[in-house]
């Protein structure tokens, strides 16, 4: 059965504060020897009627290592379909995360996904990366700002994608054809990369448009899957101009 959002308990202070921003905070947990130096986040959740809990440890509610002294419990982003992914960019730019298993690269993934001005992520709903409290510790605050889609097959929405006018790019080191100045990236376009060690799966990369790499010129036989993500996502901005324009 697939999930009506994800995000219900939020850990560490950049993501507490988005949360809070957002207007999901329903409780407030904070350290008790925080709570000066989080006097901030406190205050606007006291403006905003959210109960304030202070306790002597967090970590004993928390499920990351270093919850900063606060944690969040929130309602739900919720999930959006395939399609509303699509038409949340223009024109679209989306990342698939192929089974990436690791929630700290899916949360850097997301925050740079912000960073780059891509739109939508979509994620496999089994043996994948759980998008909980570390990953959206990591992502700093970006999982509000992305449509996050989950589906139960990545060949499958790689099928579908391509039946709603979107290009597909596997991203995988024996592409023969080079990501840097790919053309195709200024138009409707996802991007699919893959787990940590394994690369994209077999029937994704048969499925897709083009399977293209991104030069290694040291003696490294790949990247870590954030940092290929990173330099993919900001390949599409550069690509389309977007890097050019002023931050608004």
């Amino acid at each position: 059965m697939a999930r009506a959002g994800i995000g219900e308990s939020v850990e560490g202070i950049h993501a507490v504060r988005a949360a809070l921003d957002a207007g999901r905070v329903r409780r407030l947990t904070v350290e008790r020897g925080r709570v000066e130096g989080l006097a901030d986040l406190v205050d606007e959740a006291e403006r905003r009627g959210v109960p304030v809990e202070v306790v002597e440890d967090v970590r004993r509610s928390a499920t990351t290592d270093a919850p900063q002294g606060v944690l969040a419990s929130c309602d739900p982003i919720p999930l959006v379909s395939l399609e509303e992914a699509v038409a949340a960019g223009s024109p679209p730019a989306l990342v698939v995360l192929d089974h990436v298993e690791d929630p700290r690269n899916v949360g850097a993934i997301a925050r740079t996904a912000v960073a780059a001005g891509i739109a939508s992520i979509v994620v496999p709903r089994h043996r994948a990366a759980p998008l909980g409290a570390t990953a959206f510790k990591t992502a700093a605050g970006a999982f509000e700002a992305l449509a996050i889609a989950e589906v139960s097959s990545i060949a499958g929405a790689v099928s579908d994608l391509k039946s709603l006018n979107v290009w597909v790019v596997a991203l995988d080191a024996d592409g023969d054809r080079s990501l840097f100045g790919l053309e195709l990236l200024a138009e409707p376009i996802a991007l699919v990369l893959g787990a940590e060690g394994e690369g994209v799966s077999r029937l994704a990369r048969e499925r897709a448009d083009v399977i293209a790499s991104i030069p290694l010129i040291g003696a490294m036989e790949s990247l870590n899957a954030s940092v290929a993500a990173a330099l993919a996502m900001y390949e599409v901005a550069r690509v389309r101009g977007w890097a050019e324009r002023p931050k608004p």
